[in-house]
């Protein structure tokens, strides 16, 4: 299959026809290079909040209610484009008010599939910014996708970084990575994150970002990054695991060609065996004295 993921830049919105219109173009133009399964970022959808315009845009309670209250039309758009289209797609999270989880807002991606499925992932550990003063709650719990494209997972940008949520995508064939990261050093932690998970779990993972100033919102005023997916530097990948990879903060698509049967392949009989041997760990992680190192 072929993998297109974003680096998206967020745009001062001036209608609801506008974003349609900035959606279907980013959809129509990874169809027409032939991808099947397309990557937007973590909070992507915070431009959708200049609609209700630029002091609730700018206000951070505000904005994230006003997205909020657009994400049922959001999704009933994307269902309509992966029907069109026939593609899958990981749309843009976005805060979420679900009274059935509580008060707070959650950070949730959507994966649409073109047959009508829709799949919802919230967002796992919360960063210092999201905890105070965005106070976003942690979500739901992780799930794993059964797609036409393979088995399917999510880790939203910084629980990339965090070894056992990616442990329990084991099964995941490709794990997406949506993200937001205001510096180099944001990006290259998630980066590095997404990168260890393809290694551990022998796997695809993919990482999507927002790029460029968007200083209207507090959410994501400031974003550095560029798309790019990721395998295990191993038998059927290349040797730096790098499939694809963007250029840095530069708006557009990057795309990879992906083989589940690789994938496949690596798991059973590569050089190493990461995923099959994780358990090993187990009971060699007491602490050592110098004096018993010798």
């Amino acid at each position: 299959m072929k993998i297109a993921t974003a680096a998206y830049p967020l745009d001062p919105l001036t209608s609801w026809v506008e974003y349609t219109a900035k959606i279907e173009n980013w959809v129509q133009s990874a169809t027409n290079e032939g991808a099947q399964l397309l990557v937007f970022p973590e909070y992507g959808a915070m431009e959708l909040a200049m609609l209700a315009g630029p002091k609730i845009a700018n206000d951070l309670e505000a904005s994230m209610m006003a997205v909020s209250d657009l994400i049922p039309e959001v999704d009933a758009l994307h269902a309509e484009f992966a029907a069109k289209y026939n593609v899958h797609i990981c749309a843009a999270s976005a805060p979420v008010y679900d009274p059935a989880i509580g008060s707070r807002p959650v950070n949730r991606a959507r994966l649409f599939s073109p047959d009508g499925g829709c799949g919802i992932q919230d967002k796992q550990i919360m960063t210092r910014y999201e905890r105070t003063p965005m106070d976003v709650a942690p979500g739901g719990p992780l799930r794993l996708f059964n797609t036409a494209l393979g088995k399917i997972g999510i880790l939203t940008c910084y629980d990339s970084e965090f070894p056992m949520l990616g442990r329990a995508l084991q099964e995941a064939d490709i794990v997406l990575v949506p993200s937001c990261t205001e510096a180099l050093s944001g990006y290259w932690r998630v980066r590095i994150g997404a990168m260890s998970r393809a290694l551990e779990n022998q796997c695809v993972t993919v990482m999507s970002s927002i790029v460029g100033p968007a200083e209207w919102n507090q959410v994501a005023d400031m974003n550095t990054g560029m798309g790019g997916i990721f395998g295990p530097p191993d038998v059927g990948f290349p040797e730096t695991g790098i499939l694809a990879e963007g250029r840095l903060n530069t708006p557009g698509w990057t795309y990879a060609e992906v083989d589940l049967s690789a994938i496949a392949h690596v798991r059973a009989d590569g050089r190493v065996l990461n995923r099959a041997h994780w358990t090993e760990q187990t009971g060699r992680d007491k602490t050592v004295t110098p004096e018993q190192l010798g």
